[in-house]
């Protein structure tokens, strides 16, 4: 039977863009577009262009259509959840000034630690925002941007995060959520709303930020017809404010609301990523303390090392990942990006525990173990900080 009612939702991450078709009624898949884009960089610095975000968007949203066989006057909104954290800097029309700068970039370590003791400390920034500035949050990219390139800061006449960007190119409104917007350090979880002191500390003017669309909104604004015609979709769909790549999985987990409350989850890819969806405001300087999108809160702790450290090592060694082995007494240590927990942003990889014996097929298995570990220890901090035993 061919569904009546279609809604698209996007994942735009880190590498990839996906686009899923689901039929409104009954919840069933139709159809997984997707399409890849580029990350570029080296040395800490991790940057895409966000113009290749919506090419791939676009990509996605042609394959789910062909895959799911769906007429595209069934599709009745479109929503898109992001990878977080990443600096989009716009100019007078909507154009990038510069690549983002993603949630993965180091580069801005420095800025973290001078805007942490800027506040008063740690305990300072959970009081207010929830987290403590580490280089992926989006305060200390800002101000990486003004110290090493103050003319694309002084230039900006908009600054979004990823999901926010690709919203607006949709329903050519600025909105954001409380979700993602919670990714940043300069919105506060013990206000719901930017917090001016901060915004001052970063010289940044609030008129640059979309605005943030209350917790449950379904809709800021409806598909342009510029955007139509670029996704073969309707003009006049609604366009809903999305959210966070993080929050979005735990809304499709069923956590929070009338579901699941303080059960960690563990998530890989090409971070390692521990949360729970919570009632109760989290205040651990060990933690991110999100918002979770339903009015809620979600503490997590991320690993910058998964997914890519182990095909860093498949590659080197020539070797596919599903050719590991137990790790016997190799073991390595897969901070390849420096890492966020915990927050060494500096720190590089180490392998010892080397033998004659040692295989290839090993070194691979002790690439899987560290990646393992690191995540496991997160997530006893997020048990232990959230009191989740």
């Amino acid at each position: 039977m061919t569904p009546s009612t279609v809604v698209v939702g996007v994942d735009s991450s880190t590498q990839s863009t996906k686009a899923a078709f689901t039929d409104a009624a009954t919840g069933r898949l139709l159809a997984l577009g997707r399409a890849p884009h580029r990350v570029t960089g080296g040395a800490g610095a991790r940057e895409s262009d966000p113009e290749e975000w919506w090419r791939a968007l676009g990509e996605a949203v042609a394959a789910g259509l062909r895959e799911s066989g769906v007429a595209a006057s069934a599709v009745t909104g479109i929503a898109v959840a992001g990878q977080q954290h990443g600096l989009v800097v716009l100019d007078g029309a909507g154009r990038p000034l510069r690549p983002a700068l993603l949630w993965n970039d180091t580069r801005s370590a420095p800025q973290a630690a001078a805007l942490t003791r800027a506040l008063g400390g740690p305990a300072a920034w959970t009081e207010r925002t929830g987290s403590v500035p580490v280089a992926s949050m989006t305060a200390a990219k800002w101000q990486w941007l003004r110290e090493h390139e103050p003319y694309a800061a002084e230039s900006a006449a908009a600054v979004r995060l990823p999901h926010d960007f690709l919203t607006e190119r949709l329903a050519g409104v600025a909105a954001t959520d409380p979700g993602d917007a919670s990714g940043t350090c300069w919105y506060s979880t013990a206000t719901g709303a930017y917090d001016a002191e901060i915004l001052g500390l970063v010289g940044l003017d609030e008129r640059l930020l979309p605005p943030v669309a209350p917790t449950g909104a379904t809709r800021v604004g409806s598909l342009t017809r510029a955007a139509a015609r670029r996704l073969g979709l309707p003009e006049g769909i609604a366009v809903a404010a999305g959210t966070g790549d993080n929050m979005a999985a735990a809304v499709g987990l069923g956590l929070g609301g009338a579901g699941l409350l303080d059960h960690p989850v563990l998530s890989l890819g090409t971070s390692g990523t521990v949360f729970a969806a919570t009632r109760t405001r989290p205040a651990s300087p060990a933690l991110a303390g999100f918002a979770s999108a339903d009015g809620g809160y979600l503490p997590l702790a991320c690993t910058l090392n998964c997914t890519l450290a182990v095909d860093k090592v498949a590659a080197l060694l020539g070797l596919d990942r599903e050719d590991a082995a137990p790790g016997g007494e190799a073991v390595l240590l897969p901070y390849l990006d420096g890492e966020r927990t915990p927050d060494l942003p500096a720190a590089s990889g180490v392998l010892t525990g080397l033998r004659h014996a040692t295989t290839p097929r090993q070194l691979l298995g002790a690439a899987y173990e560290g990646a393992a570990v690191t995540v496991l220890r997160a997530l006893d901090e997020l048990v232990r900080a959230c009191g989740l035993d």
